[in-house]
């Protein structure tokens, strides 16, 4: 099914015309309490969602789960969702991925609509098609490709975010940018983090979004190019387990960015990435991500849940890295000596 992406300046009139175009029966809003509290006042007065049953989840990565899955079928079912219904996911990766689960599964799938409102589900999570849940403290281990009929996306919801849920969001934009070009890639490094200004913000959210969009629309089941976008995320969802596993609160982008610390580092000497840019994109994650604190007594366990990723096609652990700054080289193996190498690197220099 077709995804289409509405870089929304009126919130109200895109909304309705994405409902209309789904023509529902009944309409299902997703949001966690966070988003509720938030972000759903925003909407709620809209003429187009009069009448729509909402229905909140416990917030946070942790609750991505089969339970919480369940509680949305249940809802869905209870209020008399038909195969003609449509969900609206109204809310950070975790409502996206999880509303488009549920959306993708009840009835063997209805349409749902994903309106993000953090900045790591505008320039990732929600574009894209993927969704799922955790299992097993296994980074979305359970899912489908399935695409929402429309992606609203509305920067307006950005005021509402923290610094650290912009900063994680930055991460997967500093990811496209290094898989894309280097202009991208120096405006993101000379951004200031520290005071963001929205306005500023906004263009280089977009140009971020069409560069996701770029790289699924050439291969929407990740079979060849769209790997580049697996850049960081092999070390990084295996932090982001980690932490899971320990009873910690990663969140996904600041993974990520520890992730890019590691490959990049591989790539220096695996496929020749220019030390220099390295370095430079490593103090800008040293400036304003913090550190993870890790021992090499968590090598081995970190190297056990990168054998776990969905990438890996055998026994060994399959890595995107970069030539340079655009030049992604997909499906490369590092072997866990190189791997406990790139984590040396990151404790020593993090």
């Amino acid at each position: 099914m077709m995804q289409e992406v509405l870089i929304s300046a009126q919130l109200e009139s895109d909304l309705t015309r994405a409902i209309n175009v789904c023509a529902p029966d009944k309409v299902f809003v997703l949001t966690d309490d966070t988003t509720k509290q938030f972000c759903w006042p925003k909407l709620q007065h809209f003429e187009c969602l009069k009448g729509a049953n909402l229905i909140s989840i416990k917030p946070t990565d942790y609750n991505k789960n089969i339970a919480t899955l369940s509680q949305v079928w249940e809802s869905l079912a209870t209020n008399g969702a038909t195969r003609s219904s449509c969900l609206i996911n109204l809310g950070g990766g975790m409502v996206t991925d999880l509303g488009g689960f549920a959306a993708a599964t009840f009835k063997r799938g209805i349409r749902f609509v994903n309106i993000p409102t953090t900045l790591l589900a505008m320039v990732d999570a929600a574009v894209g098609g993927k969704t799922g849940v955790n299992f097993n403290a296994l980074k979305n281990e359970i899912g489908v490709f399935c695409n929402a009929r429309f992606v609203v996306l509305n920067t307006l919801f950005l005021s509402t975010l923290d610094n650290e849920n912009t900063r994680s969001g930055y991460a997967e934009m500093l990811k496209h940018a290094l898989i894309s070009n280097e202009g991208m890639w120096s405006e993101l490094l000379n951004f200031d983090l520290g005071q963001p200004n929205w306005e500023t913000l906004q263009p280089m959210v977009v140009q971020s979004v069409k560069v996701k969009e770029e790289i699924v629309a050439q291969d929407p089941h990740e079979q060849g190019i769209r790997k580049a976008l697996n850049l960081g995320h092999t070390v990084g969802h295996a932090f982001e387990s980690f932490a899971l596993h320990n009873g910690q609160q990663l969140l996904h982008g600041y993974a990520v960015a520890f992730g890019l610390v590691c490959e990049l580092y591989l790539a220096t000497f695996k496929t020749h990435f220019p030390v220099n840019k390295m370095r430079q994109t490593v103090q800008f994650i040293r400036e304003y991500y913090g550190t993870l604190p890790l021992s090499c007594n968590d090598y081995d366990q970190l190297i056990e849940l990168m054998q776990h990723d969905k990438k890996n096609t055998s026994k060994e652990i399959n890595f995107t890295l970069l030539a340079d700054i655009g030049q992604p080289i997909i499906n490369q193996t590092a072997s866990k000596e190189e791997i406990k190498e790139a984590l040396d690197f990151f404790r020593e220099t993090i």
